[in-house]
C-alpha cells in the first residue's frame, strides 16, 4: 500500500540542491507527487509530497537529516494521507493587489474560512514602488456544493473596496 510523506527544506540558496533531493528521492524509490520551490530572501524553501511503499519511505526518513546536514538545511518530514476528496461545484481563481497593509491577507482567508472555503494554492509578495510599498495576492479556491460564487464574489469585492484594494474573481478552466 502506498505511504505518503511531506518533506520540507530551508536553507542558504545556491545551484544543485534541488537536484541533490531529487536524487535521494530516487536512490529511497519514493516520487514525487508534488513539489513547490521558492527563494524567500536568501533562502531556499522547498516542499514535496512524495509517494513510496513503507520501506521506501522509512529509508528516506532516515537518510533526510544527513543529507540536510550535508547541504546547510533544516529538513522536516511528516507521514500523511491522500487528502480526500469533497464535492466542489467550481474552483476559482482570486487575484488581487494595492497597498501592502497588515491583516490583509488574514481579513480575505478570513472571509472565506467563514464560507468553509478551501484554499488550494496562495502566493503573495510585495514590491516596493515609488508611491509605496504594494502587494499582489493570488489564490485559487474551491466552492464547494450548496455555495454560490455571485454570493462571494460580492463579498469579495467588498472587502476588497474596504480595503483598497482591486482584483478579480473568476472561474479557473
Amino acid at each position: 500500500m502506498p505511504q505518503q510523506l511531506v518533506v520540507t527544506a530551508i536553507g542558504p540558496d545556491r545551484t544543485g540542491i534541488v537536484s541533490k533531493l531529487a536524487r535521494l528521492v530516487t536512490e529511497c524509490n519514493c516520487n514525487i507527487i508534488d513539489s513547490r520551490m521558492a527563494i524567500f530572501g536568501s533562502e531556499f524553501t522547498f516542499i514535496m509530497l512524495l509517494a513510496g511503499d513503507l520501506p521506501a519511505i522509512s529509508r528516506i526518513e532516515h537518510l533526510l537529516p544527513a543529507l540536510g546536514l550535508e547541504l546547510d538545511l533544516t529538513t522536516m518530514s511528516k507521514r500523511t494521507t491522500g487528502r480526500p476528496r469533497t464535492q466542489v461545484v467550481a474552483h476559482y481563481v482570486l487575484d488581487y493587489a494595492g497597498p501592502d497593509k497588515v491583516g490583509t491577507l488574514g481579513a480575505i482567508t478570513g472571509l472565506l474560512a467563514s464560507h468553509n472555503i478551501y484554499i488550494g494554492s496562495l502566493q503573495s509578495e510585495t514590491t516596493s514602488m515609488a508611491d509605496g510599498v504594494k502587494m499582489r495576492t493570488q489564490m485559487t479556491i474551491e466552492l464547494p456544493e450548496g455555495i454560490h460564487a455571485q454570493v462571494i464574489e460580492a463579498e469579495l469585492n467588498a472587502l476588497m473596496q474596504q480595503l483598497g484594494l482591486h482584483g478579480s474573481f473568476q472561474a479557473q478552466i
